[in-house]
């Protein structure tokens, strides 16, 4: 990314408790940034300097921890690795925003991995990169009669037990928010799974 660059997150869904929130400070503080934090009833808010801008990270309350709301403008490249880092590590859904000269590259992001990817250069809009499952029946048909059916019902089953491990784990050390992740993961591949072997 270059320093002219801006990022901007927007529809971030990020969960945290507590102690997650100390030890986003603490890294922050470890990166060499100047920061701040308030709280309140119902917001934890971090205040982090980058040059002359102050970007003001929200987190609001929620019923067992706390949830990263609002869209944020980066222009800071560190800043904006970080922040993908933890999006990537807290598994959560963001919309990725990234404007560099007249192009805009947009990334969605779903449980920490991107699922698509667009470039708009002008009027001209160009999907670089799609994860399924948003398959028409025509593709769904073709796939039937090719071995690429069968190559990702194997990945989707691969995929499954890996979430099933995750969600073992989590249960084991009463991680809620990671069950909950796993729960709606487990949902989306199933109804996936279901296309693809009907």
């Amino acid at each position: 990314m270059n320093k002219n660059d801006e990022v901007e997150y927007c529809n971030l869904e990020l969960r945290f408790d507590r102690m997650h929130i100390q030890n986003l400070i603490k890294d922050l503080i470890q990166e060499g940034y100047s920061l701040y934090w308030s709280e309140s009833d119902s917001l934890f808010v971090i205040s982090v300097r980058t040059g002359r801008k102050l970007v003001k990270l929200r987190f609001q309350r929620i019923k067992d921890g706390y949830k990263l709301v609002g869209d944020y403008m980066i222009r800071d490249a560190r800043l904006s690795e970080w922040m993908e880092k933890l999006i990537g590590d807290m598994r959560g859904h963001a919309v990725v925003k990234r404007f560099r000269d007249r192009q805009i590259i947009i990334e969605n992001i779903l449980f920490g991995e991107v699922i698509r990817l667009v470039e708009i250069s002008g009027y001209q809009q160009k999907v670089l990169y799609q994860k399924g499952p948003l398959l028409s029946d025509q593709e769904l048909t073709k796939m039937f009669y090719s071995t690429l059916g069968e190559e990702r019902v194997r990945e989707r089953r691969l995929e499954v037990d890996e979430e099933l491990d995750r969600l073992s784990d989590a249960l084991a050390r009463g991680d809620k928010q990671q069950v909950k992740l796993s729960k709606e993961k487990l949902v989306f591949l199933t109804k996936e799974l279901m296309k693809l072997e009907w």
